[in-house]
């Protein structure tokens, strides 16, 4: 006996909106939902191949699809680590929210088709590309090089600087500032540091501990909020 596929049509269409199947789906918050797809084992270390960046105790090992990162080699530039906890407006951690980096190579530019300046090597060792998930005290880690400075307006040089977005439930959107460092050449200069108020720099500056080790918190609200920027 021949069947029509057409004579299946009403039925299949009957089973797709059958309520037993195909409730409404729960509300919810955005996220928590990072730590099982978004960070990855490796995904915070740009100049190794340790295991930074994941949670391992909330993704089982089987989980883990992109492994370890794969660096070809050792970047140029002097190797520093840049850490601090995600808070929120009462001050509290944020356990389970995602930090992403984004910077230039040592000699100030990034490995980025837009940056076509021929007279700056592209560092072929480095991505300038990480991510962190932040842990129980809500503190995220990045082993990374210094960043050279970039151009800025009118042939001048930015400060040298990390570009850092948040991820976080409750948000909808990505939140965007930047990481600059205590004492760096350019700080006073650069364009998009002169544009925040005085008072308000400091949280966008990271400070030297330990040699090599910078520091900043990122605050999400409150009186000692972040400076964000408009995407």
């Amino acid at each position: 006996m021949t069947i029509d596929p057409a004579d299946l049509r009403p039925q299949a269409r009957a089973d797709n909106q059958d309520p037993a199947l195909f409730g409404q789906t729960p509300s919810q918050t955005v996220g928590p939902f990072f730590h099982y797809g978004l960070p990855w084992r490796g995904g915070a270390d740009l100049v190794g191949r340790s295991d930074m960046g994941a949670r391992p105790e909330l993704m089982p090992e089987a989980h883990y699809v992109l492994n370890l990162s794969s660096p070809t080699g050792t970047p140029e530039g002097r190797v520093i680590e840049v850490t601090g906890r995600v808070l929120d407006g009462q001050g509290a951690v944020v356990p389970d929210a995602m930090v992403e980096i984004w910077q230039a190579n040592a000699a100030g530019r990034y490995r980025s088709l837009d940056d076509a300046r021929q007279e700056v090597p592209i560092d072929p060792h480095f991505v300038g590309f990480g991510r962190s998930a932040t842990d129980e005290e809500g503190r995220f880690r990045f082993r990374t090089i210094m960043p050279g400075r970039v151009p800025g307006l009118a042939d001048g040089l930015q400060a040298p600087h990390l570009a850092v977005s948040i991820f976080a439930r409750g948000l909808l959107r990505r939140l965007a500032t930047r990481l600059y460092f205590e004492g760096a050449d350019g700080n006073d200069t650069d364009p998009v540091l002169a544009l925040v108020p005085p008072e308000r720099r400091t949280t966008l500056i990271a400070v030297q501990g330990a040699p090599g080790v910078w520091s900043l918190d990122l605050v999400l609200q409150g009186e000692r909020e972040t400076v964000m920027f408009d995407l």
